[in-house]
């Protein structure tokens, strides 16, 4: 049995923040899918707080939402109830500010800032691999770093930073991440041999009853986790690029259900 409650609101109003594209879609919570097409503008150079804010409100004005509709947004930070304490790919400027409160004025509507890996990652507990797993699911995104999301009987575990893990004297991600195999040109075999490093600390210090993989690297699956030799059930994420915008919907939808 699932432990999600099962939101009142049928719409929630996605928005994902990246270092080049802002993009945003309402979603179908019982689905886990785009109730319309999503919009993408260019992220503004530089990404400051007021110009990513104007953009936010240029996406969700483009679509006709009632004002009760939830609305979240994933950011690349850690993000202590709405302010961001980090900045990557975005304008420094972003360390401190209450993105929360600053989305909230621009779009006159209340809006859940999250982190983006937290976003995917509930993702996928709601609606894709994870879907129906009771305990501890640890969604790893493998990307230009790598990205963590640790969700608990439903319940997110916000700004899980195992990434940056060190492991034999280095942070976890300098070694693992996909960046790393293409920079270093590692091939399947050699980047696993990473990767069961990392999967097997982390299974050690979480004992997750599931670990998700997501990332662009994820539809490569059968290259790599068949090579992966550890005592938790791995699988691909399934959500993909669609993931954000459904993952801050719906942690939006159930901020809106708790309050």
């Amino acid at each position: 049995m699932s432990h999600h409650k099962h939101s009142h609101h049928d719409v929630a109003f996605g928005i994902d923040i990246g270092g080049s594209g802002i993009k945003g879609a309402p979603v179908d919570l019982h689905k886990g899918e785009f109730a319309a097409d999503r919009l993408r503008i260019p992220t503004p150079q530089p990404a400051t707080p007021a110009a990513v804010a104007k953009t936010v409100a240029e996406i969700v004005d483009s679509f006709d939402l009632d004002k009760k509709v939830p609305i979240g947004v994933t950011f690349p930070a850690v993000m202590l109830h709405g302010v961001a304490q980090s900045a990557a790919n975005v304008d420094k400027s972003w360390i401190g500010t209450d993105a929360q409160k600053l989305f909230s004025d621009a779009t006159d509507r209340t809006v859940v800032a999250v982190n983006d890996a937290d976003a995917a990652g509930f993702a996928e507990v709601a609606y894709g691999a994870a879907k129906d797993v009771d305990g501890v699911v640890l969604v790893v995104t493998l990307g230009t770093g790598i990205g963590s999301a640790l969700i608990v009987d439903g319940q997110l575990v916000p700004n899980t930073e195992l990434g940056h893990l060190e492991i034999d004297g280095h942070d976890a991600e300098s070694r693992a991440a996909e960046s790393v195999r293409d920079r270093e040109g590692l091939d399947w075999e050699q980047w696993a041999q990473r990767l069961q490093r990392y999967f097997t600390v982390v299974e050690n210090l979480f004992w997750p009853d599931l670990i998700v993989v997501g990332g662009g690297v994820s539809k490569h699956h059968k290259d790599f986790l068949p090579l992966l030799d550890i005592r938790t059930k791995i699988v691909p994420a399934e959500l993909r690029n669609a993931a954000g915008i459904v993952g801050a919907a719906a942690l939006a939808a159930q901020e809106d259900d708790d309050d």
